[in-house]
């Protein structure tokens, strides 16, 4: 018999109960006296013991029939539910998460688990199990960096630097660890970024180590000149370094198995398999008991849904083109039936586009567990709140908003969130919250993370950047709180006192907002010293159809994106100033540079006069505002974004093309790129 046709369903249902198990879990350390909860893990656990046994997958069953003895064990008051029991059981679900993933990709699903397995069999016979044991232990430093690490690793290897990982070992009489700990990292601050430790930094503070601690960082210096400057530290036996392979770092299993589980979500009901489409229709049936309504549902692939969007997407151009022409004719019949149609493709557009829809939930639901692994790391209390993960977002924007959330949570649970004792003394709860929260506006989505923390400190934000050389003493006085918040998204900008091995605020940082410019997105911050921050981003519904503003220069059409359009304007000639070799307008007040499309593009323009009159497109970045001069505005239209593919992908402030109903190719405009 040919178990390979029910591999994708195998794989479906075993992503769905590992999610399954894992939020029960966190449920479980919540409510630890509730059967209900370990009963639903245990049935979860026994469906996937029985589907991997079937499809042949002996270690994914052998490993769940283990974990599924202990759990019987708690269900039945054998045994109580302890910290670092959850933290095997945690584990666990980790190697299940990887076997599985294995499988996905063509493996074969085997994993030697016999650490884990050994703890449960602890466990199951009642004998002793050291809590050391349920964690990765110190070996595992070399090969375990989360997604977070490995793209600051790899990003700062691209801009020529060297990843290294420090073995740095103190001598057996050493009086003052912690001291020397500090000498060695202001050492090594000085000569790059610091990118992890192990232990965490706070336990180095506490001198909660032997004599020998780790870290890993980036520089641009070798290897030896960085041995040389750490051993200037006295009371040092040695320090041995390790150039670092970025290429054959592995991630930890848990975010790996869930970005890949975010990247083939496709779904518009909550309790969907990953990798599939729902599309739902109600019937109403027969009253029986009330109106009974049942529902239908069917599952489509992922890769025929973006068959059907690719074709829409021709569709739309070919009803530009037809509106085009029905203008020219001027014929009634054709008009009709032109707008007829077109009002129908809207609808089709809608239903399209509703149906590429996924759950915002199916990126947040990686949140609690990395949450709860963070904090015991940090030894802080921290409790997360989610509203609105009913949210729907499209595919193709939620593919990239899962990493730029993770370094958010990182920092606001590192540098946000104060430690218990600090918390005490504030006058606080000793448990902090984090509120992760999305919701529709408009045809955007917003979603916040917002913290009860520290906040931001408006003053060492701006001394960093006046002594980084970001901005001047002049300028830093008359910078609204707002956008001082707005430094801390500067490449490699930290006001971190100690680099710690989780964050720094500004490490990442700058990826983040990156990446949420690519999308067309926004981040804005909020912060009030010693009460919180929150970071608030702000996404389009979708990126395949865009709302322009089509402009003309010369013969040439650019297109630019309304949701980054304040307002149009005709300016007369004299109205354009000139200040530190930058062409200005006052714009209500307010100064604001001028940028000529025409330049910018190398538009050859044809000898004449300087027109009177200047047609301008106020557009904004963030908090930053620009007049874009074009020679007319044509008029507002829906377009279908194109990539202009592998070999124009770097060219300058322009995201993409489209096609317009007259069959010319327009130029979309990427307008974060030009405001600086």
């Amino acid at each position: 018999m040919d178990l390979n046709q029910y591999l994708d369903i195998f794989l479906e249902e075993s992503k769905e109960h590992l999610q399954t198990i894992n939020n029960q879990l966190l449920e479980l350390e919540k409510q630890p006296e509730s059967t209900e909860i370990v009963n639903e893990i245990f049935r979860s656990a026994h469906t996937l013991k029985g589907m991997s046994a079937t499809m042949g997958y002996e270690d994914l069953a052998s490993l769940t029939h283990q974990m599924e003895n202990v759990l019987d064990l708690i269900r039945n008051s054998k045994l109580s539910v302890s910290a670092n029991l959850l933290d095997i059981i945690f584990r666990s679900v980790e190697y299940l998460e990887e076997m599985v993933i294995s499988i996905s990709q063509g493996g074969d699903g085997k994993k030697d688990v016999k650490d884990v397995v050994d703890l449960l069999v602890k466990i199951e016979k009642g004998e002793d199990y050291s809590p050391a044991e349920s964690s990765h232990g110190k070996d595992a430093f070399e090969h375990m960096y989360d997604s977070y690490e490995l793209t600051i690793l790899q990003q700062s290897e691209e801009q020529g630097y060297f990843p290294y990982e420090l073995t740095i070992t103190l001598r057996q009489d050493c009086l003052l660890k912690a001291a020397r700990v500090f000498m060695v990292f202001e050492v090594v601050e000085g000569i790059g970024e610091v990118i992890k430790s192990n232990p965490s930094v706070e336990m180095l503070e506490e001198e909660k180590f032997d004599h020998s601690f780790q870290i890993t960082m980036v520089a641009k210096e070798d290897a030896n000149s960085i041995e040389a400057k750490i051993m200037k530290v006295s009371e040092l036996d040695q320090v041995k370094i390790i150039k670092l392979d970025t290429k054959s770092l592995s991630t930890s299993e848990s975010e790996s198995q869930t970005e890949i589980a975010v990247q083939e979500v496709l779904s518009a009901q909550k309790e969907a398999a990953p990798a599939v489409a729902h599309i739902q229709k109600e019937e109403k049936t027969a009253p029986s008991k009330g109106n009974a309504v049942s529902n239908k549902t069917i599952r489509v692939s992922i890769d025929r849904l973006d068959g059907l969007m690719n074709l829409f997407e021709e569709l739309v151009i070919d009803r530009g083109r037809l509106e085009q022409i029905s203008k020219d004719l001027n014929e009634t019949e054709l008009i009709e039936t032109v707008e007829r149609m077109s009002r129908i493709s809207n609808d089709l557009q809608n239903i399209i586009l509703n149906m590429r829809m996924v759950p915002i939930e199916t990126v947040f639901n990686r949140f609690p567990r990395m949450v709860r692994q963070l904090a015991r790391d940090l030894g802080k209390k921290v409790d997360i709140d989610i509203i609105g993960a009913e949210t729907e977002l499209d595919r193709t924007v939620m593919d990239e908003i899962g990493d730029p959330l993770v370094h958010l949570l990182r920092n606001a649970i590192d540098h946000g969130i104060e430690t218990p004792k600090v918390r005490n003394e504030k006058g606080k709860p000793e448990e902090g919250k984090i509120t992760l929260k999305a919701y529709h506006s408009g045809n955007h989505v917003f979603i916040e993370i917002m913290d009860n923390g520290a906040g931001i400190s408006r003053v060492r934000v701006l001394n960093k950047a006046i002594s980084k050389g970001v901005i001047s003493q002049q300028d830093a006085e008359r910078l609204s709180d707002q956008e001082v918040y707005q430094l801390i998204l500067s490449s490699g900008f930290s006001t971190a006192e100690v680099i710690s091995d989780i964050s720094g605020r500004g490490v990442g940082l700058d990826v983040v907002k990156n990446t949420i410019e690519s999308l067309g997105g926004r981040i804005t911050i909020d912060s009030e010293e010693g009460v919180g921050t929150t970071f608030s981003i702000q996404l389009p519904l979708t990126l395949s159809i865009i709302s322009v503003l089509l402009t003309e220069i010369e013969k040439e059409k650019y297109a630019i994106p309304l949701s980054s359009i304040i307002e149009t304007a005709i300016i007369k000639k004299d109205e354009i100033l000139t200040a530190h070799n930058q062409e200005v307008i006052d714009f209500r007040g307010k100064i604001v540079p001028v940028i000529r499309l025409d330049k910018v593009f190398q538009v050859e323009k044809e000898a004449k006069n300087q027109p009177d009159l200047y047609s301008l497109v106020l557009v904004k970045k963030g908090e930053k505002i620009a007049a874009l001069v074009v020679d007319s505005f044509i008029g507002q239209q829906e377009v279908v974004l194109k990539a202009l593919g592998h070999y124009l992908n770097s060219t300058f402030a322009i995201s993409g093309a489209t096609i317009l109903g007259d069959g010319q190719v327009a130029l979309i405009v990427d307008c974060n790129a030009l405001i600086k």
